[in-house]
């Protein structure tokens, strides 16, 4: 009997997606069988794509069976075309139609109070990740895929970037450790990913590989910014975190991860925190001194909010400007802690008007109530103004509101 390909997820409590296999037969003829609890509304629809996507391939030969939980299609188109290219040698990609709505582009600064991370190889937390308002979205290659499934996700995550709508939220994809994470980007680059993270990052080195190879990948042909975030994990990549923040005009932000971090350094990594004080101070001092925004690394305990509202403050304290999430409800909470309070917006509202008052006279200089005002002040106080807006306290056109 030859040999049985598989792709997706075979677990029946994992809805959105579906489990394919595939095995090459002697007949000459395609066969394909399909389970699912929507057959009477959608299974003839579903035998058709997968009709398309082996007609694509000039296939012939497969007895396909595809055990159906809901997969939206281009779920389904992944998960085949997965199977394909693990049983023959096609090197071709079967795209689905590109989203209009996935067309949008992100500044460089921005708010990136939250990122959420999503298991790049399960459809059912992309399809709604949106609605929870993280201010950036990770589809994740790395930790959360297994080794024989990274296939499976790289495509995935492909098809997810050109046809999920993900609200307008910064688009992020976290590649494998280098070099297999160089892989990954041919997958991802052509498709409007706003922002690359690479793991475990070491070397200033390792970021000139990958913009190679995006540079590589986009050719003449480059019509998109994509930035990257590094990830420090080690003691190694601490001590070069400041080398590794200025490698790139494109980099816009260096996080931190803390539980690699602790592994590395032999010890238990604990609520209280002060085994990585160290390292958080040390890379914030590097990320400030390369002018890009440092990250602090997620809080893993979904269930205790009290100690997810303690760990932003203490990150802000220190000069984090935003944590990971591994849980859409520690989204909100994240936001909130965040928040300016009514007397930081009010006086940098004073402090915006001020600078663009002098920016229109033509001075140099910026003053308030007779004190000179300095440029990290300055930035500051459109940064809180941004989060304000974020946070809804202040509305976007608060300057025609003040003056009426």
């Amino acid at each position: 009997m030859s040999k049985l390909f598989t792709a997706g997820d075979k677990n029946p409590k994992n809805r959105s997606d579906c489990f394919v296999e595939l095995r090459k037969n002697d007949s000459g003829n395609n066969s394909i069988k399909i389970k699912s609890k929507v057959d009477t509304f959608f299974g003839e629809s579903i035998k058709k794509s997968a009709n398309d996507i082996l007609e694509f391939y000039d296939i012939n030969d497969a007895d396909l069976f595809i055990n159906d939980r809901g997969a939206l299609k281009y779920v389904l188109a992944a998960r085949i075309e997965t199977v394909i290219k693990k049983a023959y040698d096609k090197d071709e990609e079967y795209l689905p139609d590109f989203n209009p709505v996935n067309e949008y582009t992100i500044k460089k600064q921005k708010n990136r109070r939250t990122r959420l991370y999503l298991p790049g190889n399960t459809p059912k937390f992309m399809i709604n990740a949106g609605i929870h308002e993280p201010d950036a979205i990770i589809l994740d290659l790395e930790d959360s895929v297994p080794l024989d499934k990274k296939m499976d996700a790289r495509i995935l995550v492909r098809n997810a970037l050109r046809v999920n709508d993900f609200l307008g939220t910064e688009k992020t994809v976290r590649i494998n450790q280098l070099p297999e994470g160089l892989a990954d980007l041919d997958y991802i680059i052509p498709h409007n990913v706003h922002t690359v993270i690479i793991p475990k990052c070491e070397k200033a080195e390792e970021i000139k590989e990958v913009e190679d190879k995006i540079s590589e990948i986009q050719g003449k042909h480059k019509n998109e910014q994509i930035y990257l975030l590094p990830i420090i994990e080690s003691p190694l990549g601490l001590m070069n975190a400041f080398y590794i923040a200025t490698a790139s005009e494109n980099i816009v932000a260096m996080a931190i991860g803390l539980e690699d971090y602790t592994a590395s350094l032999g010890v238990k990594r604990t609520k209280e925190g002060k085994e990585t004080e160290f390292a958080k101070n040390y890379l914030v001092n590097a990320a400030k001194a390369g002018g890009i925004q440092p990250l602090d690394s997620v809080f893993s305990d979904v269930s205790d909010q009290e100690g997810l509202r303690k760990f932003v403050n203490d990150a802000r304290s220190m000069g984090f400007v935003g944590v990971g999430c591994i849980h859409p409800r520690q989204v909100k909470i994240v936001h909130e802690e965040f928040a300016p309070d009514e007397s930081e917006i009010e006086y940098a509202q004073k402090v915006v008007k001020a600078f663009e008052a002098a920016e229109e006279q033509g001075q140099a200089a910026v003053s308030l109530n007779s004190k000179m005002i300095d440029p990290p002040v300055v930035k500051r106080a459109f940064r809180i103004i941004d989060l304000a807006i974020d946070n809804q306290q202040l509305d976007k056109n608060w300057r025609d509101k003040n003056e009426s």
